[in-house]
């Protein structure tokens, strides 16, 4: 921040501000949120039988998916548990309680997993809903702070997220018991995605927009130059006409190819460039006399990541794209792999 920035927001703030006061809130509402999370690790034992465990096999065994609601900021937190759980390979969804009573519990079956939310443990709206969930044969874990409220009664499994205080100065708004589940439904999912086997590939699946995604889905042949795009000459031809191939084809190299069209050696405008300081008379050389025989290649249905490795390790920004046969079916540049986003 500039001076100028530092006057402008001395001047916008009021008087009566207390910058230091403010200072202070900050930190201990970061201690006593980081506090109630180390009680929430602490009250997790060993033991097959913790509660923790017990909602782990329930959530593994569950046949359907798991349904998490909440109202209120429950509900906001219950929101996030329910897209993580979906994004690491637990097939979940939310469900507003209150919407759940006019219809939406239609949503909800006997193979489900119900995963119910409030600090109090009496939300009227969940309970109103509870006991039709427990009939319909749902599997019910509640997580609240209250583990003797009606809800912790009901439930199969209870996870305790109490905590001693929140954060806010009146001890009323919702900080740490809100971060407390969210911490717990962060721990749920990524126990289950480990005893899934989940892996990275499986988080691509699920996130195909993200870079992650674009890494792990996309294959040489999305985004490789094929058909006509590709720079290829035969053996044969003078380094006059390769030039031009290079020219018009437009990735700075060419391919040499055989009478099947297998890939045998490729000329790039370094080469080029190279050859200029060593060789004065261009016209009686063939690219056979220039080209680098056995070339790098990569397979189509390989990583496009695969390929920004090899480019890497051997520093090149060209790579040939050839079959199980060696017969050229496609070329790559780096700037490829930069509009693709894989980089």
């Amino acid at each position: 921040m500039s001076l100028t920035d530092t006057k402008i927001l001395s001047q916008t703030l009021p008087k009566s501000f207390d910058a230091g006061r403010a200072l202070k809130l900050a930190r201990s509402t970061l201690q006593i949120e980081a506090d109630a999370i180390i009680a929430l690790k602490n009250r997790i034992s060993d033991d097959v039988n913790d509660p923790f465990a017990q909602a782990i096999a329930l959530l593994l065994n569950c046949s359907g998916r798991v349904v998490v609601s909440g109202i209120g900021k429950s509900g906001h937190i219950a929101r996030k548990i329910a897209a993580t759980l979906a994004s690491t390979g637990t097939p979940a969804l939310f469900i507003h309680p209150a919407e759940a009573a006019h219809g939406d519990l239609g949503m909800v079956t006997e193979d489900d997993a119900f995963i119910a939310i409030s600090n109090s443990g009496e939300t009227a709206e969940l309970m109103a809903i509870v006991p039709i969930i427990k009939r319909m044969g749902a599997s019910l874990i509640a997580m609240t702070g209250n583990q003797d409220s009606a809800l912790a009664q009901l439930a199969n499994v209870h996870l305790d997220v109490r905590v001693d205080q929140e954060a806010c100065p009146l001890n009323l708004a919702p900080t740490a018991s809100t971060t407390a589940t969210l911490a717990m439904g962060d721990a749920l999912a990524v126990a289950l995605l480990d005893a899934r086997g989940f892996r990275e590939e499986d988080f691509a699946r699920s996130h195909p927009g993200g870079a992650l995604g674009r890494r792990l889905l996309t294959h040489v042949r999305d985004v490789m130059r094929s058909g006509e795009a590709i720079p290829a000459v035969t053996a044969d031809v003078s380094l006059s006409l390769a030039l031009l191939e290079i020219t018009r084809k437009g990735i700075a190299m060419t391919a040499v190819v055989d009478e099947k069209f297998h890939a045998i050696g490729v000329f790039t405008d370094g080469d080029l460039r190279r050859l200029i300081e060593q060789v004065q008379d261009f016209t009686k050389l063939t690219i056979a006399d220039v080209m680098h025989a056995n070339p790098r290649s990569i397979g189509p249905d390989q990583l496009a990541v695969d390929a920004v490795h090899m480019m890497e390790q051997f520093r090149i920004n060209q790579l040939l794209v050839t079959d199980a046969t060696g017969m050229l079916v496609g070329a790559l540049h780096i700037h490829d792999l930069t509009r693709a986003k894989v980089i």
